[in-house]
């Protein structure tokens, strides 16, 4: 097998978008107007800093969209690191995702303004974020009276920031979409912090992995991080198709070298307890090179690819979401002292069986991975640190308002089980809902159906996707595969996102049956399948 190219942390750098204005005010005053037509422009700064930028058509019909971005540094990445180096923190507001045109375009035409912040502190910040959203709602309101309703939309951790404004403050919004949703902290840092852990018991020891001091020196142990993980994923990279182990690797590596177990099976193991997805954005898991590894590849090497692509992402995500959180709470954050890893991987260990080169592979991993194993010393998280960190914002699932869910099905940093996590709990509720008036029948005779007030649009990967050269190798230049990498949605699919808000806010009811369904397809890519079931986030297992 030829080497394959590393694919860039596209689902991390994605977060740091094209903006559409820029704003230096002063705190806590009026809104600065610019009173141009047909579109005008305000900017400002809420109470804690936070600045935020506003359009409002000239057609303006009451109705306003408060979009809220992502996760982004809270540091500066220098430029000599790999991939993502170069990085300035920037609090600029993106008043919609990415500053799509197209979706600016489609709620300019409907009357519809515009607003979002840039947020008082960048990282991870939902407790503030919502605080500020709600600010901002209420000086919206005020520099335009005629307000009457507000729909609110964020994507990965503005999902959250999004669903915990629903939750808190379901008076302040008519209808909320909540897009490729980050799960909560502790669970998000779990799925990357296994995976972070793993490459560091296995392939470089030296990896530090967290805990890191206080202040500057520990952003800069984040940074040697950094660099020390893309090397190694590289060697991991040159590994599959040689078979050789990084020359990194710990002692408990090189002894499963000697065994003859090859990297790849300990690299998808690896994804596998972490609960990454094994497609990725070139590999389908499905596709094979014509000739002798037609199929073998796709049953034996694509699985360790994708996790390699999508482990990239996992990784840099548990570095730098760490650090933040850590520097937050004060202490290490991520305790894998009572995970069973080898309970993890039980039903993948028997569908990947092949990949992962069979049982005794698999129990000599397992045995690796053991907390038995000295070779393998398991993190320990500071009890004050954790504590603190579970005290942050943390979304219940319970829907208060009409909510569209948006996710993509092989997402490496949100995965779609964050999403299934909603749908799961919505299903409960709305059941509880029937009973409750059933009972109200039973007392008044008359019964009110509870309303569905959950729209779930699962953004699917086609059918096959990876492609391969002449020579075999294959191709990782072309763009990331929908359903794929993270928040990787088209204009078309966002602007459905949004005509589903229009609808629920003006109506009460999101849309339903044939026409969502048709509508779906018409954008590309997306389903509402209620068949779909997507896996939670191994922090919610029992081990």
């Amino acid at each position: 097998m030829k080497k394959v190219r590393i694919l860039s942390l596209l689902s991390v750098t994605a977060l740091v978008t094209t903006f559409l204005v820029s704003v230096p005010v002063a705190a806590n005053a009026a809104p600065a107007c610019d009173g141009k037509s047909p579109i005008q422009s305000c900017v400002g700064a809420t109470s804690d800093g936070a600045p935020y930028a506003m359009q409002v058509p000239a057609n303006f019909n009451g109705t306003v969209a408060l979009y809220s971005h992502g996760y982004r540094y809270n540091v500066d990445i220098p430029s000599a690191i790999p991939l993502i180096g170069g990085y300035k923190v920037t609090n600029t507001p993106e008043p919609v995702p990415g500053g799509n045109a197209d979706v600016a375009k489609y709620l300019f035409s409907q009357g519809i303004a515009i607003v979002g912040s840039g947020f008082a502190r960048q990282g991870w910040n939902p407790d503030s974020a919502i605080a500020t959203n709600v600010e901002l709602i209420d000086t919206f309101k005020k520099q335009f009276p005629t307000t009457k309703k507000v729909i609110a939309w964020g994507s990965s951790l503005g999902g959250v920031i999004t669903q915990g404004l629903a939750e808190k403050h379901p008076e302040l919004v008519s209808a909320v979409a909540p897009m490729c949703m980050a799960d909560n902290v502790n669970a998000e840092l779990t799925m990357a912090g296994d995976f972070l852990w793993g490459l560091k018991v296995l392939f470089d020891p030296t990896i530090k992995a967290g805990n890191y001091s206080a202040g500057a020196a520990g952003v800069g142990e984040s940074y040697v991080d950094l660099g020390k993980v893309f090397t190694v994923m590289g060697k991991l990279q040159a590994g599959i198709s040689t078979g050789k182990w990084p020359d990194t690797s710990s002692a408990t590596g090189k002894s499963l070298e000697a065994a003859g177990i090859p990297v790849r099976s300990a690299l998808l193991y690896l994804g596998l307890m972490a609960g990454l997805p094994t497609q990725s954005a070139h590999f389908d898991s499905v596709n094979g090179p014509e000739g002798a590894l037609k199929l073998s590849f796709p049953l034996a090497v694509s699985p360790a690819l994708a996790i390699l692509e999508n482990g990239t992402n996992a990784a840099a995500l548990a570095i730098l979401a760490t650090q933040d959180v850590e520097m937050q709470t004060g202490g290490a954050i991520f305790d894998n002292t009572k995970t069973n890893y080898a309970a993890r991987i039980e039903s993948e260990a028997v569908i990947f069986n092949a990949a992962l080169s069979g049982n005794t592979v698999i129990g000599a991993l397992s045995a690796a991975l053991s907390a038995a194993n000295p070779g393998a010393p398991r993190a320990v998280g500071n009890p004050a640190a954790m504590a603190k960190m579970n005290a942050l914002h943390a979304n219940t699932g319970k829907i208060n308002v009409p909510t569209i869910l948006m996710t993509g099905l092989a997402d490496p940093i949100t995965p779609a089980g964050a999403s299934q996590r909603v749908v799961n709990a919505y299903a409960e509720q709305f059941a509880a809902e029937k009973v409750a008036a059933l009972k109200e029948y039973q007392k008044s005779k008359s019964y009110t159906a509870p309303t569905n007030k959950l729209l779930m649009l699962w953004n699917t990967t086609p059918a096959n996707w990876t492609k391969f050269a002449s020579t075999g190798a294959p191709i990782t230049s072309t763009p990331a595969a929908q359903g794929t990498n993270h928040c990787n949605f088209t204009s078309a699919q966002l602007v459905l996102v949004a005509k589903s808000l229009v609808q629920a806010s003006s109506t009460g009811k999101l849309p339903s049956g044939g026409a969502i369904a048709t509508a779906a397809r018409k954008a590309g890519n997306l389903s509402v399948d209620k068949n779909i079931v997507a896996p939670l986030l191994k922090f919610y297992g029992d081990n």
